[in-house]
């Protein structure tokens, strides 16, 4: 479950959001002006969040190096191309269903 809540009652009520997050691994988002700006999450999930981000990373450096070589605009149109016809693909899958 997700809890979401301002820093003022973060403040007032910090000991029974650390229960719900240690024992039931629910996570609280904090807002600021009504928008998040950051999150408390089980210690386990957040060693999770830590290494997939790691992993990110490394496979972002392999796809930057993949296409060093080809000018930006090509690149992107390549992707573009790709995402239409994974579009057109799920349609006719959705259409089938």
């Amino acid at each position: 479950m997700i809890t979401e809540t301002n820093a003022v009652k973060l403040r007032q009520n910090l000991g029974e959001m650390l229960n719900q997050v240690q024992y039931r691994h629910d996570s609280v988002v904090i807002n600021k002006d009504g928008k998040p700006v950051a999150a408390l999450v089980d210690a386990r999930l957040f060693e999770r969040i830590r290494r997939m981000q790691g992993r990110f990373d490394a496979l972002c450096q392999r796809i930057e190096a993949g296409f060093a070589g080809i000018p930006e605009a090509e690149g992107l149109a390549e992707i573009d191309a790709a995402v239409r016809k994974e579009r057109a693909r799920a349609r006719r899958a959705a259409g089938k269903a």
